[in-house]
């Protein structure tokens, strides 16, 4: 028995067959993404209209200070203890303080920049904002969500790619007419050309909309930190460390529950007390009887040091914490973070976007790209498209699969021909040095595939 060849037809075939099997599992998950995607897009607006008492406050010629607002945002949480202060991003806007009560989820305070006086407050998880940014992120599944966003995220651009290929005009048909779908046609042709259509004119966005999403994920955005920063071109190396071991002092992002820029996250911050930031770690005798200078003292530093608001100005945790103050704009051409020692009130560091590397820079511009920030409502509306786009394909797709497959059975295509162990091994390789998870998936699957056609080749051999 010959084996069939690996020509065109059954390339085509083979790349059909891993579209079809990506779509179907991939589906739900990227309808998730898109929708929650969204709606974030559209946090601030939402906000707003749902919880206008909470966000809007009228102006006042007087302002409290952050440590009146510190100590009415905790009157309701006795035992509590305030952990991020956001001040006003405009006139008009209210003041956003976080609280962890003594017992109970965290919540958010919003005060009154004039009077102090506490509007309301709320969990941010159980709003719909906050339930979509959670579930976007990791399906309010933890580290297994973030792992299987990531995974649904990479196979989105890998069918995105394949789809392109799939479409690509053959047999003498021109491109453009592939472009808009053939209203003469009924039925399940239709609905394949309006599919084919869609995926074409969003499929650029989509991997955008992928690619920059992906810095977030566990993984992939891991190795991809580590890299910039092995290769000089992330976190400036020149404000790396502080003198205390990455093991045994927090980070950035685990410092301020991941408030500030993404290129901060695992940088780690120096610690507050005499020798910390001479290259030693504070010690308890070093500020044991000393008091923290408070967050007004904070603020008047960030207001000399030319920081103006809005800023988030997070609080430390423990001992040897500094204040974080990060200045996080829309535009990340304007961001910046501020170390504050607790104790003397001293700058320990003054991070800006100038200090970061090219790919830092790079990722933080797709950061707010991504989040629809950049450019205001344009951008937006930009970056929605894609989310309706990935909606289409993810519903239109299993339609498809639906209508045409024979009753009590699968309907996936059939394979033509097997590649070769060279092309397999190419093809998990590269995958798995762009996409690590991604290809760690295909290579099982690619296993699996094998081992369950094996029966069947048997039986077509004693036939």
């Amino acid at each position: 028995m010959t084996t069939p060849s690996w020509t065109a037809a059954a390339f085509y075939r083979a790349v059909w067959r891993w579209h079809f099997y990506a779509g179907l599992v991939c589906a739900p998950f990227l309808v998730v993404l898109a929708v929650t995607g969204a709606i974030y897009l559209f946090n601030d607006e939402i906000n707003d209209l749902v919880y206008p008492d909470l966000r809007f406050a009228a102006p006042s010629g007087h302002a409290a200070t952050l440590e009146e607002m510190a100590r009415s945002a905790l009157s309701d949480y006795p035992g509590g203890k305030v952990t991020r202060i956001d001040t006003p991003r405009a006139e008009g806007r209210s003041v956003e303080i976080f609280v962890t009560p003594a017992a109970g989820e965290p919540r958010r305070v919003f005060l009154d920049p004039g009077t102090g006086r506490v509007l309301g407050s709320y969990v941010y998880t159980r709003t719909l904002v906050g339930f979509a940014d959670v579930a976007h992120g990791s399906l309010m599944l933890g580290t297994f969500g973030d792992a299987v966003v990531e995974l649904a995220a990479c196979w989105g651009f890998i069918l995105s790619i394949t789809g392109l290929y799939l479409w690509w005009p053959r047999g003498g048909r021109r491109i453009m007419s592939a472009l808009v779908p053939r209203w003469s046609l009924s039925g399940r042709a239709l609905w394949k050309e309006w599919h084919a259509a869609i995926g074409t004119w969003t499929a650029v966005l989509i991997m955008f909309l992928i690619l920059t999403g992906l810095p977030w994920a566990n993984i992939w955005g891991d190795l991809l930190r580590r890299g910039i920063d092995v290769a000089g071109i992330g976190y400036p190396a020149s404000h790396r460390g502080h003198g205390a071991a990455i093991t045994s002092t927090p980070t950035v992002k685990q410092a301020t529950d991941g408030a500030g820029p993404w290129t901060m996250d695992n940088a780690v911050p120096p610690q507050s007390g005499a020798h910390a930031h001479h290259g030693g770690p504070a010690s308890g005798a070093t500020h044991g009887a000393a008091r923290p200078v408070g967050v007004d003292r904070v603020a008047q530093v960030v207001a000399a040091q030319g920081m103006a608001a809005p800023y988030r100005l997070n609080l430390p945790r423990g001992a040897s914490g500094t204040y974080i103050v990060f200045s996080y704009p829309d535009q990340p051409e304007g961001q910046r973070t501020l170390y504050v020692d607790q104790y003397s009130g001293e700058v320990l560091d003054d991070v800006r976007f100038a200090d970061y590397g090219i790919a830092a820079k790079a990722v933080e511009l797709g950061v707010q790209l991504h989040m629809g920030n950049y450019f205001g409502r344009l951008n937006q509306i930009v970056m929605l498209v894609p989310c309706l786009g990935i909606i289409v394909l993810a519903l239109t797709g299993p339609y498809m699969w639906w209508r045409r497959r024979p009753k009590g059975r699968l309907g996936a295509p059939k394979v033509l021909a097997v590649p070769s162990l060279r092309t397999l091994a190419i093809l998990v390789l590269g995958m798995g040095l762009v996409f690590p998870l991604a290809g760690a998936s295909l290579l099982i699957c690619l296993l699996v595939d094998h081992f369950a056609r094996r029966p069947w080749r048997r039986l077509a051999r004693m036939g």
